[in-house]
């Protein structure tokens, strides 16, 4: 019998952690520049630690589908091409290998974990600032401690959150990989 790509389980899983990145980006504040701040990267991290890079990856490429046909989960209640073309789309392509990152180094030790999102959060913020550029032709430097900071903390709560999750979640025989 042929091995099917997702079980339902998993396949319920992405959906929820979908959903729960699409009510995290709703809480939201204004940068200079017009960046949005959100919650997404700690909803991006939580669900690389939790999820690991397939389902991960999975869950953050359906939120930003849903976004791209119209459904309003981006920051803001946006949606559509525009947000993914526009100035912040770059941050949002950029969710693609911050999760794949995480997930990445998300069943080692907590400084793999620490490492990889990291590394995944700097690909992301790169990408951001590109496609900010590419859009307006102004750099957001004055802008990139602040965000950098804000992400970093985000980044350590999300993961510690979810080890926690991960490990109640498996004490429940709900999470099996």
């Amino acid at each position: 019998m042929k091995q099917k790509f997702f079980t339902t389980q998993e396949m319920v899983k992405i959906a929820l952690f979908t959903a729960v990145l699409s009510v995290l980006s709703q809480i939201s504040f204004m940068l200079p520049g017009g960046i949005p701040m959100t919650m997404q990267t700690f909803g991006i991290v939580l669900i690389g630690t939790i999820l690991g890079k397939k389902s991960g990856f999975s869950s953050v490429l359906l939120y930003l589908l849903m976004g791209l046909v119209g459904i309003p989960v981006f920051a803001n209640f946006g949606g559509g091409l525009d947000s993914l073309v526009g100035p912040t789309g770059g941050y949002l392509i950029g969710f693609l290998p911050m999760v794949y990152l995480t997930g990445l180094g998300s069943k080692k030790s907590y400084y793999a974990d620490v490492f990889f999102s990291i590394c995944g959060l700097l690909v992301c913020h790169l990408l951001g600032l590109l496609g900010y550029y590419r859009v307006t032709g102004a750099w957001l430097l004055p802008s990139v401690p602040l965000m950098l900071a804000k992400d970093l903390v985000t980044t350590v709560l999300a993961i510690t959150i979810g080890r926690e999750v991960y490990k109640i979640l498996a004490n429940l025989s709900l999470n099996r990989y």
